[in-house]
């Protein structure tokens, strides 16, 4: 299992870069020309998420992102460090603001129109979104 780690800070101008990377390694990867688009596309919709977390939350550490190559499935992790509301007896405590809570369900449907197999965990400590595209093995492997 090859892995590349990149770390950034919160900030959008480093989406791109962010972008820019994932697509390379998921084509290295095997991940299917026809969908490199799409890769580009969920990371950077998750990394800006990861970012605007972080800002709103006053957050200074960096956002994460894991590229992770398997046999047969190349998987993107972004995390990030935001504190996420849990459920609580208590009315209002720990809870997002109506607003971000329609934001943040609003990236998610995006990552989900563009990638199949996609999870989702959150917590007190941040959250994680691990994004998952079956690769093909290089066509020299195949002789």
């Amino acid at each position: 299992m090859a892995t590349v780690e990149l770390r950034f800070s919160a900030l959008p101008e480093h989406v791109r870069t962010a972008r820019l990377v994932a697509a390379a390694v998921a084509r290295r990867a095997g991940v299917d020309e026809a969908v490199l688009d799409e890769v580009r596309l969920a990371v950077g919709e998750a990394c800006s998420r990861a970012v605007g977390l972080h800002q709103s939350s006053g957050i200074s550490a960096p956002v994460k992102v894991a590229l992770i190559e398997e046999e047969k499935q190349f998987s993107i992790e972004v995390g990030d460090e935001a504190p996420h509301a849990v459920p609580s007896d208590t009315p209002g405590a720990g809870r997002e603001s109506e607003a971000e809570i329609e934001e943040d369900e609003m990236g998610l449907a995006v990552i989900s129109g563009l990638v199949d197999d996609v999870e989702v965990t959150t917590g007190q400590d941040g959250g994680r979104i691990r994004m998952t595209w079956p690769t093909t093995p290089p066509a020299a492997a195949l002789l």
